[in-house]
């Protein structure tokens, strides 16, 4: 009777890691298929035109690495991976100024958009890694590692930062608490959806006056103006766009300004110029296949979501700046992706000392629908 059991429990468990293979495998291909449509349309909008599709074709390249290794380091090193990237982020962020250098415009970011973006992605890697620690010691120290960041933000004068970095490590301690990791991804999306479509209405003045007013004052008229370009430059080709790189030698205001960086300062409104309406599709494909690669993540609730909150706060700040100018950003976003979704070497998807809390038996567990 014994002997029955164990073999139906080990075809049970056979099954489930078949199940979860073929999920993760979906998430992958399409991840590939993203990928590389986004590379052969930046191709495509800059055929017979003077553009430069080098830019886009560098992000894809960087998100594709990162994602890449951080698979690896975090089927390997599934704690020290993501500490050591969290480690990483912040002395980019903090003590390299050529990581983040170039234009920097004003509120609301602070300094450059770069700098929010690599300290929240620090956060988000560190609190990874606290939820994959099976010792309260170093989970205390690597959620203190994720405060840090908050407050190097703050010393920095990057108000976003600290925002953003105060957000991941909230919400990453009430993860514990989230049953349903499908329903908890959707806040994050929505918030990077909205930011979007807010930058959208600024560029083209369809809010009303008092708010209009408001985010003018909050924005600065120099970035609005840049997003003005952007939606005109849009409508002149809703499918093709102007052509990658072109942004700055057609806008008059990127033109008439010396220290312009010929960027407007907002991912989508940068694609709809630039790549037409079916970049900022495969723009919004791109955050789908990470946010589905989340939902079939074999690891426990709270690391995907930990990570899926920074990774939204970087879509925000995207929203509203040039975070994914930066290859140090674009690679940092790919990585923290891939941690969240490595299987670690020897496990059974449970988070180690992550017991109740969304690990053991999680919707990461092999052999369960995460639904």
């Amino acid at each position: 009777m014994g002997t029955a059991e164990d073999g139906a429990r080990a075809a049970g468990r056979a099954a489930g890691g078949t199940a979860v293979r073929e999920r993760r495998g979906s998430a992958d291909a399409w991840g590939v298929t993203v990928l590389g449509a986004c590379a052969g349309w930046a191709l495509l909008t800059a055929a017979g035109r003077d553009a430069r599709p080098e830019g886009v074709l560098l992000a894809v390249l960087a998100v594709a690495a990162g994602y890449a290794t951080g698979r690896i380091a975090g089927a390997v090193l599934p704690v020290a991976a993501p500490a050591v990237g969290a480690l990483a982020g912040l002395w980019l962020a903090l003590g390299v100024p050529d990581a983040t250098a170039g234009p920097r415009l004003d509120a609301p970011l602070g300094h450059a958009g770069a700098t929010a973006a690599l300290l929240a992605l620090s956060a988000g890697a560190a609190c990874c890694a606290a939820w994959a620690a099976s010792a309260p010691l170093p989970r205390l120290a690597l959620r203190l590692l994720a405060a840090g960041a908050a407050v190097a933000a703050a010393v920095q004068g990057s108000v976003a930062g600290c925002l953003a970095c105060a957000g991941v490590l909230l919400c990453s301690l009430a993860a514990a608490r989230m049953p349903h990791r499908g329903l908890a991804l959707a806040g994050p999306a929505a918030a990077v959806a909205a930011a979007a479509a807010l930058a959208w209405a600024v560029a083209e003045d369809a809010l009303p006056e008092g708010l209009a007013a408001s985010a003018e004052g909050q924005l600065g008229a120099y970035r609005i103006l840049l997003w003005r370009d952007a939606a005109g430059l849009a409508g002149h080709d809703l499918l093709l766009g102007t052509g990658p790189g072109r942004f700055g030698e057609l806008s008059p205001t990127a033109a008439g300004t010396l220290a312009s960086d010929g960027r407007p300062h907002s991912a989508a409104l940068q694609q709809a110029a630039e790549q037409g309406l079916v970049g900022v599709a495969l723009l919004a494909a791109a955050c789908v296949w990470v946010l589905y690669a989340l939902w079939r993540s074999p690891r426990g609730t709270p690391v995907v979501l930990s990570a899926g909150v920074a990774l939204a706060a970087v879509g925000v700040l995207a929203s509203a700046g040039n975070a994914l100018s930066f290859t140090a950003v674009t690679v940092g976003v790919g990585a923290l992706a891939g941690v969240a979704t490595a299987r670690p070497l020897g496990g059974d998807g449970r988070e180690g000392g992550a017991g109740g809390e969304g690990g053991e038996g999680g919707e990461g567990a092999p052999g369960r629908e995460d639904r």
